[in-house]
């Protein structure tokens, strides 16, 4: 495991498209599928990371807490397979079905979805307002495993609830912090070597 921080794509980001199998449904997820949303929550997580396990519970809250709010939230798995079996399309749609997850969670079998985002560790969080421009990027709340900081999603909840209200998202935002992403070899991004 290799600790490594959010790269903090800069605030205002257009949204890079993509198109991804959602793992359960089998359904094609784009960000056209989130286009009458006032707010988009992309996460990018994997089954097996500890800092993905240690606040997944908080994933669900956030589902149930937002259902009657116009937030999409999407989740983007981008883990080697081949060296990591529990992040299989397989293993995220057992790991939806377990813990309750009702948004999309996709597969990025390429990885070329995640490096786009400038996506680096599991968990790392990119909010986009309603002209899916990046408004939020960043960690979830000060909460780590054996930190003894309970879980509350303060930071990216006050983000969410600022752009669902039309106001400015603060800029002090800090990284997310976890696991590095498991690139295929020979598929690491440029900006890996800058944040492992």
């Amino acid at each position: 495991m290799v600790l490594t921080p959010s790269t903090m794509l800069p605030l205002g980001t257009q949204a890079p498209d993509f198109q991804l199998p959602d793992v359960v449904s089998g359904k094609t997820i784009s960000l056209e599928t989130f286009s009458d949303r006032q707010a988009l929550l992309i996460i990018f997580m994997c089954r097996h990371c500890p800092f993905v396990k240690h606040v997944q519970k908080e994933f669900f809250n956030l589902q149930e807490d937002y259902a009657e709010h116009s937030l999409g939230i999407l989740a983007i798995s981008a883990n080697d397979v081949a060296k990591y079996p529990d992040d299989s399309p397989e293993s995220l749609k057992a790991m939806a079905q377990e813990l309750g997850f009702k948004f999309p969670i996709c597969y990025d079998a390429t990885q070329e979805v995640s490096k786009a985002y400038t996506a680096a560790c599991t968990p790392d969080f990119f909010l986009f307002d309603s002209n899916q421009q990046l408004v939020y990027r960043g960690q979830l709340d000060a909460s780590r495993p054996s930190n003894g900081i309970p879980v509350t999603g303060q930071d990216l909840r006050k983000a969410i609830a600022a752009t669902l209200e039309n106001r400015a998202v603060g800029s002090d935002q800090k990284p997310s912090i976890g696991c590095n992403i498991k690139w295929i070899p020979g598929n690491e991004p440029e900006y890996f070597g800058a944040t492992s």
